[in-house]
C-alpha cells in the first residue's frame, strides 16, 4: 500500500489557493491600470501556471510512494 505525502498535498493546495487569491486581487486592481487587458492576460497566465503546478503537486502527493 502506498503512503500519501501529506506535505506535498498541503503545499500544492496552498499554492493553488494563493494563485487564486492573487488573481482575484489583481482583478480588483485592473481597472486602474493603463492597459487592463494586457495586465489580466499576464496575471491569468501566471495564475494558471501556479494552479497547474499546485494540482500536479496534489496528484503526486496523493499517489504517494512505496514504503521502504
Amino acid at each position: 500500500m502506498r503512503q500519501t505525502n501529506r506535505r506535498l498535498v498541503i503545499t500544492g493546495a496552498a499554492l493553488a489557493a494563493v494563485a487564486i487569491v492573487f488573481f482575484l486581487y489583481m482583478l480588483s486592481i485592473a481597472p486602474t491600470s493603463n492597459d487592463p487587458k494586457a495586465l489580466m492576460q499576464t496575471v491569468g497566465q501566471v495564475s494558471g501556471v501556479a494552479v497547474a503546478i499546485g494540482i500536479v503537486m496534489i496528484v503526486f502527493g496523493l499517489k504517494g510512494k512505496k514504503p521502504a
